[in-house]
């Protein structure tokens, strides 16, 4: 049996990945700096997690596999090495993981939890056992990893630090290329330049799906072509894809309906629960993708109907004393944008908060023009302390100017998260909705919010 060991086994990738080794059989064992849901989960799953690191819980792996967060000089690290354990990052670990399996990969910089969530949960209904590793819980299933019984993989393929390239699909999803990460890809080129190096992973008779509408997928169809490799095209706008949602119609308190064509003839209806129209284009890339597998697309459309989200993705956590509480992972203004004009289309009448909690330093200076306008669908916004995650805060950086640069009136900073709470719970009123966007810890803001509101509600 071979044993694995994860440094930062608490982190929503690796912890995919212990779950699906522990489903296999193998045995697991991980640490991380601090105990999360993530680390609770993955313990009750059967994994021997430790809190913290030391030399010694690398002892009897075969492999260790770490987070890119975690430094060179990591003392778990140090000490494999000494033993001649092989260390290994996600990209170099999870092709060998994935041999001899067809890979669906989905990638791009945003909605490819979505997508995924949406195919895992489409060949789930339609009896192909996938395995799948998603980075948030896919909710119709509850998990967000599953080794499965077959010869199928869906995983939503991670850009950063080129965990992609270490994938081969054999059908490559791209949602969109939208510059992201720029501690890791300093200019738009080095993101494209990325993407280009995952479409030259496709296996030789793979095809590459993308979305004609984003002018950076488009490009990468341009290039796929170039390499000789197949490739289907999808959207909206473009006339010119190969499969379009026409006859769009929007539902209050639902999503979108609408007929998916191929070419000129109608293939499937679907009737979405979940909101906004970037969620017709995620819909539209499992379609194909089913359609690639030879699924009947009258089948596929039924159940994407059905799809009632993924983990943190405009993720509903309740409603009490008249005010809704979502949680979402939108840490790029693109994400925020599209979020809110959801939000907004779904919910017209109601007064829309924001809780931003910025991630990284990097992104939130690099973009924060684009935050400035990203909020315009919000009527209240409460930008938080900077979740660092990998960094440390430039001399200078300020919270309250980073709040006066977005275009409200009503926005402004509250540095801890338990204070935006409290101010919340002081100043909500019925009717109102409530979305926290992080990508950090933030979402206790939403737990604390909602229990807030229930006692409000039971007149405690």
């Amino acid at each position: 049996m071979t044993h694995t060991h994860f440094i930062g086994i608490g982190g929503t990738g690796l912890s995919a990945i212990a779950r699906v080794l522990l489903e296999r059989g193998e045995e697991v064992s991980g640490s991380d700096r601090t105990r999360s849901i993530l680390t609770d989960h993955i313990q009750n799953a059967g994994a021997r997690v430790h809190i913290g690191h030391a030399p010694e819980y690398v002892r009897g792996a075969d492999v260790v596999v770490r987070s890119s967060a975690v430094p060179e000089d990591n003392v778990e690290i140090l000490a494999a090495r000494q033993a001649g354990i092989p260390v290994l990052k996600r990209s170099d670990y999870i092709g060998n993981m994935l041999q001899n399996l067809l890979t669906v990969a989905v990638a791009g910089a945003h909605g490819k939890t979505t997508t995924t969530s949406m195919l895992v949960w489409v060949m789930h209904n339609l009896g192909f056992n996938p395995g799948f590793i998603v980075g948030g819980e896919v909710a119709n299933l509850g998990v967000n990893a599953a080794a499965g019984g077959g010869e199928y993989f869906v995983i939503e393929a991670d850009e950063y630090d080129y965990m992609f390239w270490g994938l081969h699909p054999t059908i490559a999803v791209v949602t969109n290329i939208d510059h992201d990460h720029p501690d890791c890809f300093p200019t738009p080129v080095d993101f494209a330049l990325a993407f280009e190096g995952f479409v030259d992973r496709i296996t030789s008779d793979g095809s590459l799906v993308a979305c004609l509408d984003d002018p950076g997928a488009a490009h990468l169809l341009a290039y796929a072509g170039s390499q000789q490799r197949h490739w289907l095209s999808y959207g909206i706008d473009d006339l010119e894809a190969d499969y379009k949602a026409v006859n769009l119609r929007s539902w209050p308190e639902t999503g979108y309906s609408f007929t998916v064509t191929r070419g000129d003839d109608p293939v499937t209806e679907i009737n979405l629960q979940v909101p906004g129209i970037h969620n017709v284009r995620n819909a539209l890339a499992a379609v194909v993708s089913a359609d690639l597998l030879n699924m009947d697309l009258a089948e596929v459309g039924e159940v994407l109907s059905s799809f009632t989200g993924a983990g943190r993705r405009f993720d509903i956590q309740g409603e009490a004393a008249g005010v809704l509480v979502v949680d979402d992972y939108g840490h790029h203004p693109t994400e925020i944008k599209a979020v809110l004009q959801a939000a907004r289309s779904r919910y017209p009448e109601r007064r829309i908060w924001a809780v931003w909690q910025p991630h990284t330093y990097s992104r939130t200076l690099r973009w924060l023009p684009n935050f400035a306008g990203a909020f315009s669908q919000a009527d209240r916004v409460i930008v938080s302390g900077v979740y660092a995650a990998r960094e440390n805060q430039p001399e200078n950086f300020s919270l309250d100017e980073i709040a006066e640069a977005i275009y409200s009136s009503e926005a402004h900073a509250i540095q801890d998260l338990s204070a935006i709470s409290a101010y919340l719970l002081a100043h909500l009123k019925e009717n109102d909705v409530v979305i926290v966007f992080s990508a950090g810890d933030a979402p206790q803001i939403s737990q604390d919010v909602l229990a807030g509101l229930r006692r409000r509600e039971a007149g405690i």
